[in-house]
């Protein structure tokens, strides 16, 4: 597929849920795709879409305007895709790219449903509306891939995968991470208030740590960072050594992740 393929026409976002709404508005936000350039497909009116519209998207146009579409962001429910997908293909040029975001439907299970459309799967967290998310990218195709990293970069920490196997696991760490940390800072409130702090100011504290503790975090090695607050002999390194002991930590979140691996997989099967 020649670059010039992907330089111009629309995007098409397919889907208004909570993810496609995150997309939708990181775009608005920073400017990644124009209002003018998208086009929304969504059953129901959300409020991410008419705020694209008043911007100058155009929302659920008639499909014929699918044609010049350079690219179609897939962001419907995995059981869903192939309905939904069902009445578009007609109109679509044969070198727009479909941009998967779908947890669990593998580039071959779309090629084998869509036809012969470029495919790149990128998996975006939803802090992309906000411009600061994380996004995993796979293609086999490099033009697809190049085009998937342009829709994302200006929102997201992008990165490459080597392989598509491993699309699942980025998705168990990126993609459902920040309900892990969330998870992480409920149970640190939870132990704050047990050890005699009232719920609400618990709940402050671990908040704000959270917080804290990602503004600082930069580029640095993880171990230099834990070292730098856990002293030896301190009360950080004894509450590390009692979260690691017998290795606990490492393996429940190694059976957190392959949890959430396993339940990708069963989606897009």
């Amino acid at each position: 597929m020649p670059e010039s393929a992907l330089a111009d026409g629309p995007v098409v976002l397919v889907g208004c849920g909570r993810l496609g709404a995150a997309i939708l508005e990181g775009w608005l936000l920073t400017g990644a795709v124009a209002p003018s350039d998208l086009m929304i497909l969504s059953p129901s009116r959300k409020p991410a879409a008419e705020a694209a519209r008043a911007k100058g998207a155009r929302v659920n146009p008639p499909l014929e305007a699918l044609t010049a579409a350079r690219a179609v962001v897939l962001a419907v429910k995995p059981a869903l895709w192939r309905q939904v997908m069902a009445p578009l293909t007609p109109f679509l040029h044969d070198q727009a790219v479909i941009v998967s975001v779908m947890a669990g439907v593998t580039a071959p299970t779309l090629a084998e449903g869509l036809g012969g459309w470029p495919i790149v799967r990128v998996m975006p967290t939803t802090g992309v509306a906000r411009g600061r998310g994380v996004a995993s990218v796979w293609a086999a195709d490099a033009a697809a891939r190049a085009l998937g990293r342009a829709l994302f970069e200006p929102m997201a920490e992008t990165v490459d995968l080597a392989d598509e196997d491993l699309m699942d696991a980025a998705t168990a760490v990126a993609g459902s991470g920040a309900a892990y940390f969330y998870a992480f800072t409920q149970a640190l409130a939870e132990a704050g208030a047990k050890a005699g702090l009232d719920a609400a100011t618990a709940e402050t504290l671990a908040r704000a740590t959270l917080k804290s503790a990602a503004d600082a975090m930069g580029d640095e090695a993880l171990d230099a960072l834990i070292a730098r607050i856990a002293s030896p002999g301190g009360s950080t390194r004894a509450g590390l050594e009692s979260m690691q002991s017998d290795g606990r930590l490492t393996a429940m979140l190694e059976d957190t992740v392959a949890a959430a691996v396993r339940r990708n997989r069963e989606m897009g099967a």
